[in-house]
């Protein structure tokens, strides 16, 4: 049996109903010394504000508010007022009226998007055959000059839309506050990763496992 806390494949759910002799062999409800670091923790000014203000959001919206409602009501109720927005350019459209949104209800917003710099991707050693135009000459995405600029003005809160895998990596090992993630980058599934992991035994069950569709 694996040492590995396993959590993802355990159905007992003993955490869920506290009840500790429905938890698996290896199970991090054991830690004592984990958890017990874990609920000190939750006693710092901002992480209990952030916690406190997450679990009133979900009561209030659980079942009823978006994801993008929850993101402004959860800002309200953390007391974020100036709040920073990491984007992609390919969602130029949709972070315009996230801005719009924030400022109706009373937040200061700064935006910053991926291109900011205009940095050749040469400057990373990209080659012009590993660029999609061919052309190493390209603006590179610069998720590290997105997180600098929303460190410089000092936002309270940052959402990221949009970004791609490794560059939201980037965005949040270098963003000094808080930060939430509105959307993610899938050009395959209009930005829902999750319909590939509902089609895992499907129709992407080839692509996943090597194996055809049964």
């Amino acid at each position: 049996m694996s040492n590995n806390y396993m959590c993802a494949e355990c159905t007992k759910l003993g955490c869920q109903l506290r009840d500790m002799s429905k938890t698996m062999a290896v199970c991090p409800c054991k830690d004592e010394e984990l958890q017990a670091e874990a609920k000190a923790l939750y006693q710092n000014e901002e992480d209990l504000r952030i916690a406190i203000a997450a679990a009133a959001t979900e009561h209030e919206g659980y079942g009823r508010m978006s994801r993008m409602e929850e993101i402004v009501v959860f800002c309200k109720k953390a007391g974020y007022h100036k709040i920073g927005i990491i984007f992609c350019t390919g969602l130029q459209k949709e972070a315009a009226m996230v801005s719009k949104i924030l400022r109706h209800h009373g937040m200061e917003v700064v935006s910053v998007c991926c291109k900011n710099g205009s940095m050749p991707k040469s400057t990373i050693g990209l080659r012009n055959d590993q660029c999609l135009s061919g052309n190493a000459d390209e603006a590179m995405c610069n998720p590290i000059g997105q997180a600098l600029v929303l460190n410089k003005e000092k936002v309270d809160f940052s959402i990221l839309l949009g970004l791609c895998v490794g560059h939201d990596t980037l965005a949040i090992r270098h963003l000094e506050g808080p930060v939430t993630v509105l959307a993610v980058k899938d050009r395959v599934t209009m930005h829902n990763p999750l319909a590939a992991i509902y089609g895992a035994e499907g129709y992407y069950k080839k692509r996943f496992f090597g194996k055809e569709e049964e």
